[in-house]
């Protein structure tokens, strides 16, 4: 009796064990084959060419290659339902941003929740937005801009591509007393491409992507949408200098994996974002490309959740005010 007892003993410590040990064993095996980054958006904007940098170094700590998957449409909502619905175990992950990760949830009647439905990893940036027109537009500044647009009322058009621009669109009307169509797209690539071609005349939605567009002549930048001038473009001068501080905004981009992934997967995720991030040549292109790095202390899952909360607060209510409505 006492060695039955003494065994069922060994055997019950054993199993209580055995969670921790499979946590451990994962943790140390994990990722053993490629991972899947989707993009909800078109290859050539800033989230596609944030992506591609971070999955670039994010092999290196992970020792897998990390493959990017374009997935557009629906204002990023078929490639976040994809993400939502992919088997949490870190193999599929997104790059996200405000609109597909907050904004979308005011518009949209989705099949997932855009908070609930994801483990935060880690925001990656920040970055402000840049209003660019076509070459061709007769005004020099943003006030001669503003002027010809309410010259204008029937016939100018903006590019647009997800719910944060619809927003970005709404606002700068709101604030301007302007009026122009929205033409909608399927990422800010495509809408430059016809920016440039003079098929739309502003796009209120660029970024540090798009600067070399403007440095070739082929568009016009007008406004930075940020309370600082972009360190890659001092010239252009800010909302708040112009006399528009209320259009001053900022937006970010994360990255996220499906309700129930792993902790410790989470964290080893985590831990590649971070080393990617520290990284002094990615850090410069993604300077380059998109806008500011998060700082240190704030690139936890715990910091990404703090953003997409603070944007439901801040601007479903207004995206409700001002009607934006999904297409």
């Amino acid at each position: 009796m006492k060695l039955r007892r003494r065994q069922f003993l060994h055997l019950a410590a054993g199993a209580v064990a055995l969670p921790a040990l499979s946590r451990v064993a994962r943790a140390q095996t994990y990722p053993t084959r490629p991972i899947t980054m989707i993009v909800p958006l078109a290859a050539g904007g800033g989230l596609d060419a944030t992506g591609r940098v971070l999955a670039d170094r994010m092999r290196r700590s992970l020792g897998q290659p990390v493959m990017i998957e374009n997935v557009t449409g629906g204002d990023g909502n078929i490639a976040t339902a994809r993400a939502a619905q992919a088997r949490p175990d870190g193999y599929t992950i997104e790059i996200g941003h405000r609109s597909t990760h907050a904004l979308n949830g005011a518009v949209y009647s989705l099949s997932y929740d855009v908070l609930n439905d994801f483990t935060p990893i880690s925001p990656i940036v920040t970055f402000s937005n840049v209003y660019f027109g076509r070459k061709t537009l007769p005004a020099k500044d943003l006030q001669e801009l503003i002027a010809w647009l309410k010259a204008n009322p029937t016939k100018a058009s903006a590019g647009i591509y997800s719910v944060g621009g619809k927003l970005i669109s709404a606002r700068f009307q709101k604030e301007t007393g302007t009026q122009f169509t929205l033409v909608p797209y399927r990422g800010a690539a495509p809408a430059l491409q016809d920016l440039a071609a003079g098929q739309i005349d502003i796009f209120l939605a660029g970024g540090p992507t798009d600067l070399p567009l403007m440095r070739a002549g082929s568009i016009k930048a007008y406004a930075v949408a940020g309370e600082r001038r972009l360190a890659a473009a001092p010239e252009i001068p800010t909302v708040g200098e112009l006399g528009l501080p209320r259009l001053s905004d900022s937006g970010w981009f994360g990255l996220f994996a499906p309700k129930g992934t792993p902790k410790d997967v989470i964290n080893k995720l985590n831990a590649a974002v971070v080393d990617a991030l520290a990284d002094a040549a990615t850090r410069s292109r993604l300077v380059d490309l998109v806008g500011e790095i998060i700082p240190d202390d704030q690139q936890s899952p715990e910091a990404l959740r703090a953003l997409q909360e603070a944007d439901i607060k801040k601007w479903w209510l207004l995206i409700k005010e001002l009607g934006i409505k999904a297409e």
